[in-house]
């Protein structure tokens, strides 16, 4: 039974499994109040698929399990949105694409598949960038996905702005209070840059952590599931279950997953917390680097060592993952040829059915990086281009390996800005691109990184600030992580009552 005078879908997923297991409501009802919010904000455009009756019967399953005493841990009964990139068993699956309308999979994804083993509940599938290509959500086939938070001041007053991408419906949902958690997925900075744009925490962990055998592929040595939550918490309770050694995987890490939740201890005393120079950009606002500056103020009052380190291949890591990404997703993306699965388009031919299916089937970002991709592999171009991104990789990955006889962990903004309006930068993809300057090094690495929410800008909007760790330090990160959330106090929410509609 449901206990009055308690909105259920501010709490963390932490509080709610905690209070699942008093009794005092039940996943029913913790579910049908997020199925009604998501009906009441629908306008936010952050579903594509939403499930009302699969999430219904699953709550009722976890019902009857508490009943029983039989719950199967913290995220038992708890409502979970999940980007629609993971293929879900007898669900629409489309990567937000035309290509795959109508993509129904005869199987579930491995991460979705370690959640639904541990009893969370499936809301629906959420809206994201075409193929996960895009840094706005605004490359969707179902449209653009609008941020819930809405501008106090500035130019950005009255207009919608985007919810960073490409998990930009994940982190809109957890944001606006749509779901207690969801799922992302992060190439290039699409868990962290989203996050941060919403206010909310972002992790993405090490290469290999997370199973990618299941989850639609844009750039196979990148691509990283992860958690999105209002709390860092509860991505380390999402962590824990998402995570694991898969067979099916050829990548995925065969280690132990840790507690990730009992290294939440606060303590980071002598950890030696590394400043990059090369992240310091003279474009970059002063908001930016002030809320940087006091995250190092509120490490150092914590009782770590901040220490002034460089990455100087940082500069070439933008251009090197605009070559390496799209070559894999050329890759990737030979397979929509409209012949086995999704959308397909008649032609006189074998080759014009295929030309005309890619054609029709995929958005222009998505139709631009597949054509950088192709020409970077082509025979000419490749030494010129994908070797040479390939070797700056490898000189990027050597920066991290020699700053980390220097420090334990990376402390820098997540993006060079708040969010910005829909429309602003469309024309100009080089500057959409910029906007993922400070994760992308991470991303190339394969290193574990988290976005958490800091402040506030002088127009009201969310700015996050950004820790990395070296592979498989996840524990170490999210207790840094976690000491920062407690300073900042992080606690503003959007007021989705002002987005306007359509």
């Amino acid at each position: 039974m449901m206990t009055s005078g308690i909105d259920l879908k501010y709490l963390t997923i932490s509080q709610a499994n905690q209070a699942l297991n008093a009794g005092d409501y039940t996943s029913h009802d913790l579910t049908q109040i997020h199925l009604d919010a998501m009906a009441a904000e629908r306008n936010l455009n952050s579903f594509i698929t939403e499930t009302p009756h699969r999430a219904l019967a699953m709550a009722e399953a976890s019902d009857k399990r508490r009943s029983k005493g039989e719950s199967i841990g913290p995220l038992d009964g708890i409502p979970l949105a999940i980007k629609d990139l993971f293929c879900t068993e007898e669900i629409l699956s489309t990567a937000a694409s035309r290509a795959l309308d109508g993509f129904i999979p005869s199987y579930e994804s491995t991460v979705t598949n370690n959640l639904w083993n541990a009893g969370a509940v499936l809301l629906g599938k959420t809206n994201m960038d075409e193929f996960a290509m895009g840094s706005a959500n605004v490359t969707s086939y179902y449209g653009n996905c609008i941020n819930p938070w809405k501008a106090s001041s500035g130019n950005l007053v009255g207009r919608d702005l985007v919810p960073g991408g490409s998990s930009g419906g994940s982190a809109a949902a957890v944001a606006a209070r749509l779901a207690l958690g969801a799922t992302g997925t992060d190439t290039g900075g699409s868990i962290r840059q989203p996050s941060s744009f919403c206010g909310v925490v972002g992790l993405k962990p090490t290469y290999g952590r997370c199973s990618r055998w299941g989850i639609i592929a844009f750039a196979s040595s990148l691509d990283q599931a992860g958690p999105i939550t209002r709390s860092v918490r509860d991505a380390a309770l999402m962590l824990a279950e998402m995570a694991g050694f898969d067979s099916k995987d050829s990548t995925s890490a065969n280690l132990p997953v840790p507690n990730y939740v009992e290294s939440l201890d606060g303590n980071i005393k002598g950890l030696r917390i590394g400043i990059p120079s090369e992240y310091k950009l003279g474009s970059m606002p002063d908001e930016i680097e002030d809320i940087w500056e006091q995250g190092r103020n509120w490490l150092l009052d914590a009782g770590a060592e901040v220490v002034d380190i460089s990455l100087p291949h940082t500069k070439y890591a933008l251009p090197s993952y605009y070559i390496i990404a799209p070559a894999e997703a050329s890759s990737n993306l030979a397979r929509y040829d409209g012949i086995r699965y999704g959308l397909r388009v008649e032609g006189e031919d074998l080759i014009d059915t295929y030309e005309k299916t890619r054609a029709a089937g995929f958005g222009d970002e998505v139709k631009r990086r597949i054509m950088i991709g192709t020409y970077v592999l082509s025979a000419g171009y490749y030494d010129a281009y994908y070797l040479q991104a390939q070797k700056v990789r490898t000189q990027i990955t050597n920066d991290f390996n020699s700053v980390w006889k220097q420090c334990d962990a990376i402390l820098t903004p997540t993006t060079p800005s708040a969010a910005f309006a829909i429309g602003d930068k469309m024309e100009d993809p080089i500057a959409m691109y910029l906007n993922d300057i400070f994760t992308v090094p991470a991303s190339m690495a394969g290193l574990p990184a988290i976005s958490i929410p800091a402040a506030l800008n002088k127009e009201g909007l969310p700015l996050g600030l950004h820790v990395i760790g070296p592979a498989f330090t996840e524990q170490m990160v999210l207790r840094i992580a976690e000491v920062i959330e407690a300073a900042a106090e992080f606690t503003a929410s959007p007021n989705i009552n002002n987005i306007a509609a359509g």
